[in-house]
């Protein structure tokens, strides 16, 4: 098994505000990138993976603060396409759509956006990921986004996004998942702690 240690990008403006994402490209808020700075993989893990991430500033700048010495951008890590969603807050939304969001939701891995994504679909471009990670021997430190990490987590568990995750995944925390020599993953270590750096390290 790789190790796959998979972490979610530090807030911005957006995620304080509850507005969608998706792939609007939105920094980090300075207080968030302060606070990552401050943080480091635990274990040493930082110091003998690959780090890899999403090409979206948000993914790029969590990765650097937490001093990724070198990074490699992968498209397949973008978040999920919300499409006329992005800019919108899913309490607005339900309101708004009432029973059509309801059914749409209750589709779990198949709930499509308007002109967007579905979480199934962002587990097809994982899949030919994982494997690449799985021929390449070393392990990977992952910055995404949580609509990748819910997709992740589906695919480690078999979890049809139906009903409550059987996991919950805390997001400000790394969640350390095994992949096979097949490229299947699975959930080794949630919610692990990112380490505190000492005062000048």
């Amino acid at each position: 098994m790789i190790d796959l240690l998979f972490i979610r990008h530090a807030p911005t403006e957006w995620n304080e505000a509850g507005r969608i994402q998706g792939r609007r490209d939105v920094p980090l808020t300075p207080r968030a990138r302060d606070s990552v700075s401050r943080r480091r993989l635990p274990n040493g893990f930082g110091e003998r993976c690959r780090w890899v991430s999403s090409p979206l500033l948000r993914a790029r700048q969590t990765a650097h603060a937490l001093g990724a010495p070198e990074l490699e951008i992968e498209p397949r890590l973008v978040e999920m396409d919300w499409g006329e969603w992005e800019g919108r807050s899913l309490p607005a939304l339900r309101e708004e759509l009432g029973a059509a969001i309801r059914e749409n939701e209750a589709r779990g891995l198949d709930f499509e956006t308007p002109a967007g994504d579905s979480p199934r679909r962002v587990q097809a471009r994982l899949r030919s990921w994982l494997g690449e990670i799985a021929r390449g021997g070393r392990p990977v430190a992952a910055v995404s986004h949580k609509g990748v990490g819910r997709a992740l987590l589906a695919l480690a568990t078999g979890w049809d996004m139906k009903e409550g995750a059987p996991v919950r995944l805390r997001w400000d925390h790394a969640h350390r998942f095994g992949v096979s020599d097949s490229g299947e993953p699975q959930l080794v270590e949630p919610n692990i702690a990112l380490v505190v750096r000492p005062e000048g390290a």
